[in-house]
């Protein structure tokens, strides 16, 4: 424990952030550089708690206290050891994370939590800047292959990790660049791309074979992937996204959150758009979904200098503080207001969507809503419109952001045989092993829509997986493993 009334004497801070009228002009990141001192400053409210809930809060594991104490004895060699033992990329969650840690944060029982993502990130960047991240070759080779197809934060995580343990990785991408949603779904003003490309120079010198335009099961068949690879990671997301079949879903101006998202990280590389393009100019935007993705979708929009964006979703608006049935380490379900808010939004809640409505031109003009009652039941809650408070919405674009359901089972997955859950993502056993042998998946695919601190975890335990399979044992570290498997 660096500063034992650190908690006491500091408030939570975190660095400053361009004006809303800037930032909306560009897609570079929002935040202004703040310097080491205030990660140093802010590393002291760190209580060193008996039992760190921090731990169970992140999905990595990251042993918090232990790097928050290096930060404030500005030891950043050791806090980039701590954190780098835990998590591959620490670049990427110090800006993206939606930071559980955060909410599991004892502090945050009474107080504003530990700045725990942005100590993260300061970590991350310093570590570059000492020349603390080199590209590390293994030091044996197995001669085993091993495809790993995606390169999302799951499948980077997973060929870094077997990379690690010796074997030969190829990761397949079937776009133009590596990152998956990372770098084709999250905004540039989140996570701009030079990011995602220092990182994959570094794993490229440290011996993985990165191949683009690749998709597996058109461009090269199952069978043959079977053939040339010891074993095989599906780490392809959940991509198809949750449909919303309305009357008028067919009219134009009408796109999935995830294509209008693509076109601009596109953009914004300078690469040309081969789809129609689906721009907010001069528009009435609705977003359809509160999460994430929706808010990605409204920052872009005042980015696009849309006429005006409104956000709705069916769900209750929620409280500004925990309910009482909402009790700490839980996740707090209270109002989430995004850095896309700030920049500009009508926010509606317990709406529900009716139909599109459309011009002569089969364009849409509008969204029919009305109002919702929550009804608490038996069987849980129900959602009941309210008579009377049906109207029409201006809507000259309509962004669908309600989630994504599962992976696309057709072409590799289904020429492998590859059984599916309830949900329709990738089965597969607690080795994260599916039914068809020596082939193994990782991250949304597996799981389902999630977290991409929750991707680079399985992806993780899913390369010491794959490592014992292999090899019959693993020197890989993994966050599950017993006491038992340890004596082993």
């Amino acid at each position: 424990m660096g500063k034992e009334r650190g908690f006491i004497e500091l408030d939570r801070t975190l660095p400053p952030v361009r004006e809303p009228e800037e930032r909306i002009r560009d897609f570079k990141e929002i935040y202004l550089e703040s310097g080491y001192e205030l990660a140093t400053q802010q590393a002291t409210r760190c209580m060193d708690c008996g039992v760190p809930f921090c731990h169970s809060g992140c999905p990595l594991g990251n042993k918090i206290p232990d790097f928050n104490d290096a930060v404030y004895k500005n030891n950043w060699a050791q806090a980039f050891e701590i954190l780098s033992s835990t998590n591959n990329f620490p670049e990427f969650t110090g800006r993206i994370c939606p930071a559980p840690c955060e909410s599991s944060c004892v502090l945050s029982i009474n107080k504003a939590p530990v700045a725990i993502e942005f100590i993260e990130k300061t970590i991350a960047e310093k570590a570059f800047e000492l020349g603390l991240i080199k590209p590390q070759q293994p030091l044996v080779r197995t001669g085993k292959q091993v495809a790993v197809v995606g390169s999302g934060p799951a499948g980077l995580a997973a060929a870094t990790q077997l990379n690690l343990a010796g074997h030969w990785v190829t990761v397949f991408e079937k776009q133009d660049v590596i990152g998956g949603l990372l770098a084709y779904g999250i905004p540039d003003f989140k996570l701009e791309k030079w990011v995602i490309e220092r990182r994959v120079q570094l794993l490229e010198a440290e011996g993985i074979t990165f191949k683009t335009n690749v998709e597996v099961g058109i461009t090269i068949t199952a069978e043959a992937l079977l053939a040339s690879f010891d074993a095989v990671v599906l780490c392809c997301g959940a991509e198809v996204p949750k449909a919303l079949p309305l009357k008028g879903h067919d009219l134009q101006g009408i796109h999935y959150a995830m294509d209008y998202l693509v076109q601009q990280n596109r953009r914004v590389r300078g690469l040309e758009v081969q789809q129609e393009a689906i721009l907010a100019t001069g528009k009435h935007v609705v977003v359809v979904g509160s999460g994430d993705t929706g808010s990605d979708c409204v920052g872009t929009a005042n980015r696009q200098q849309a006429a005006s964006v409104t956000q709705i979703a069916r769900m209750y608006e929620p409280p500004q503080q925990r309910p009482d049935n909402n009790p700490w380490p839980q996740a707090p379900l209270i109002m989430q207001t995004s850095s896309s808010h700030e920049e500009g939004c009508t926010r509606s809640w317990a709406l529900l969507t009716k139909a599109f409505v459309g011009d002569e031109k089969g364009h849409v003009k509008g969204l029919l809503v009305a109002d919702l009652r929550c009804l608490e039941g038996a069987e849980g809650t129900i959602y009941e419109e309210i008579e009377g408070t049906e109207r029409e919405l201006p809507c000259d674009l309509a962004l669908i952001a309600i989630g994504f359901a599962a992976p696309q089972p057709k072409g590799l997955l289904t020429q492998l045989g590859i059984a599916f859950d309830p949900n329709g993502s990738i089965e597969a056993d607690q080795r994260f092993q599916t039914n068809v042998a020596k082939v193994f998946t990782a991250g949304d695919a597996h799981r389902g829509q999630s977290l991409v601190v929750w991707a680079i975890s399985e992806g993780r335990e899913a390369a010491r997986a794959v490592d014992e399979y292999l090899m019959g044992t693993s020197s890989l570290p993994s966050k599950n493993l017993s006491v038992l498997d340890l004596m082993a």
